[in-house]
C-alpha cells in the first residue's frame, strides 16, 4: 500500500468552532479532516513530527478537544498521560505496556487498545517497532516476548492552527518559526493567560481580607483597622530585613601569619618526573617517544596476541627494536616466527622474557666466538687462514681419504660416469703454492 493511500483513508466533519472551545484554535470548518490509517501510522510513512512528551500531551489536549475524531473524548487523556510520563524526553519513545496502562489508567485492556487506536488515527502515535508474542528462545528464559515501542508525533494539523513554520517534513520535520499568525494567536494566549492569573489573585486577595474582617464567630472583635487587600497592585513587597544582609568582609594589610607548629611541620616531598634515557645513556626526547609508540600501535594490530596490551607497555620492551631502526613489518615478523600457538596472559612481559632470552643467547655466541680466535671480518674476505698447516693437515687427511675410496670403488667395477677423478683434483690442488696454505 502506498503512503498516500494509507494516510487519506477515513473523513471525518470538520471539528466545532473555537468560540465552543475556550483558548481552542482557529480552524476552517469547510475542510474535513483525513484519519490516518495503514502504513501512514508507521514511522517511516507518517506525515506527522516526532515530538517531546510535553509537548505532545499539550498537542493531544488539542486534538481531542478540536473533535478532529468521531469517537475521541477526555476520557483518552489520562491513557495519554500515561504513555507521556513514561516517554523518553530526546526521541518521545514509550513502550506499550498494555496490561501495565490497563490497570494504572483503572481501565480495561480492550478500552487501551481503543485509546491507541484513536491516537494512532489522529497522527498523534506511530509505531516504531511492533510487538511480536513469538518466543526468541533467549537463554536462561522460558519465554520471551518483543514489545511494541510508539513514537510520540504531532500530526500537520496541530502546526498549521497554531502557525508553526516547519523545516523538513515527516518524522524528521522540525519547528523553525512562527507564520504572522500564529505569532498573534500566541501573544492572545499569553494575554489571555497573564489576565486570568491576576484574576484568580484578586479574588485569593478579596477572600483573604473577607475571612480577616469578620473574624472568628463567637470571638471578641478587636480593635484593627480595616485592610483593602481587593487589590494587589498597591502592595509593596517585603522589607529585606536584617537577616537578608552580609557582613562585610574585613580585609587587613600585612604579612599572612603562619604558626612555628604549621611552618616546621615536615610535607613529603613530590615525587619526581620519570625520566627515560636511550640505550647509549642519552635523555629519551619526546618526539622519539611518539615515533617509537606509533610504530608499536601498528605492530599490535598485526600481531593477534599482542592486541591486549597496553601500547605503552609494548613500546617499552619493544624499544630495542625499534631505536634499531626496525619497522613494524620487521617487528611483526620477529614475533610471528616465534609460532606461538598460545595467546599469553602478559604479552610485555613474555616478549621482554623473549627479547632478554635472545641476547642472552647472543652474547654467548659472540664470547665464544673470541675464544676461538674467530674474525669475522677476515671469514668474510678472500680464502685465508690464521693457521695454514692445521689446514694443510685437514686437506691432507681428505686427500687421502678421498683416494681410497676411488681405489674401492674400482676394485668394485663401481667406476665413475665421467673421466674425471676427484682424487687426482685434489691432489693437484695440493700440489700447488697457494697463497693460504704458504
Amino acid at each position: 500500500m502506498s503512503t498516500v493511500a494509507a494516510s487519506a483513508a477515513v473523513m471525518v466533519p470538520a471539528p466545532r468552532p473555537s468560540s465552543e472551545i475556550p483558548g481552542g484554535p482557529v480552524v476552517n470548518e469547510s475542510v474535513p479532516v483525513a484519519l490516518v490509517v495503514g502504513e501512514g501510522q508507521e514511522v517511516r510513512y507518517t506525515r506527522s513530527r516526532r515530538a517531546g512528551p510535553r509537548a505532545w500531551l499539550r498537542a493531544v489536549v488539542w486534538l481531542v478537544e478540536s473533535d478532529l475524531h468521531p469517537k475521541a473524548g477526555p476520557w483518552i487523556l489520562p491513557v495519554a498521560r500515561d504513555l507521556a510520563a513514561r516517554m523518553d524526553y530526546g526521541l518521545g519513545l514509550v513502550m506499550y505496556d498494555l496490561e501495565g496502562t490497563a490497570r494504572r489508567t483503572g481501565t480495561s485492556v480492550a478500552t487501551v487498545k481503543r485509546h491507541v487506536q484513536i491516537l494512532r488515527e489522529l497522527g498523534a502515535l506511530a509505531w516504531r517497532r511492533h510487538g511480536s508474542k513469538a518466543n526468541l528462545s533467549l537463554p536462561g528464559r522460558a519465554y520471551t516476548a518483543t514489545a511494541t515501542i510508539y513514537a510520540a508525533v504531532i500530526p500537520p494539523v496541530y502546526d498549521e492552527a497554531m502557525g508553526h513554520r516547519l523545516a523538513g517534513s515527516g518524522y524528521e520535520a522540525r519547528v523553525c518559526g512562527m507564520t504572522v499568525a500564529g505569532r498573534e494567536r500566541a501573544a492572545a494566549e499569553s494575554a489571555a493567560r497573564s489576565e486570568a492569573r491576576r484574576s484568580r489573585q484578586t479574588r485569593t486577595g478579596c477572600r483573604s481580607a473577607a475571612r480577616r474582617g469578620a473574624g472568628v464567630r463567637g470571638a471578641a472583635p478587636v480593635d484593627n483597622s480595616a485592610v483593602d487587600n481587593c487589590s494587589s497592585k498597591a502592595r509593596e513587597p517585603h522589607s529585606l530585613g536584617r537577616y537578608h544582609r552580609s557582613p562585610e568582609v574585613q580585609v587587613e594589610s600585612g604579612c599572612k601569619y603562619i604558626s612555628r607548629q604549621r611552618a616546621s611541620r615536615s610535607t613529603p616531598s613530590p615525587a619526581p618526573r620519570k625520566v627515560s634515557f636511550n640505550s647509549d645513556g642519552s635523555r629519551r626526547t619526546a618526539s622519539q617517544t611518539r615515533a617509537s609508540v606509533a610504530i608499536t600501535s601498528r605492530v599490535r594490530a598485526l600481531v593477534n596476541w599482542a592486541q591486549g596490551e597496553d601500547v605503552r607497555r609494548l613500546d617499552v620492551v619493544l624499544r630495542p627494536r625499534t631505536d634499531a631502526g626496525w619497522d613494524e613489518h620487521m617487528i611483526a615478523v620477529e614475533l610471528h616466527s616465534w609460532m606461538l600457538t598460545w595467546r599469553p596472559s602478559r604479552p610485555a612481559a613474555y616478549i621482554r622474557a623473549r627479547l632478554a632470552k635472545q641476547a642472552t643467547a647472543e652474547h654467548a655466541a659472540a664470547a665464544y666466538e673470541v675464544a676461538e680466535g674467530w674474525d669475522e671480518q677476515e671469514a668474510s674476505g678472500t680464502l685465508t687462514a690464521s693457521k695454514p698447516g692445521l689446514v694443510r693437515s685437514v686437506l691432507d687427511g681428505l686427500a687421502a681419504g678421498m683416494a681410497a675410496y676411488s681405489a674401492r670403488q674400482a676394485e668394485r667395477g663401481l667406476d665413475d660416469l665421467t673421466d674425471t677423478s676427484a682424487a687426482a683434483d685434489m691432489a693437484a690442488f695440493l700440489g700447488t703454492t697457494t697463497g693460504a696454505l704458504a
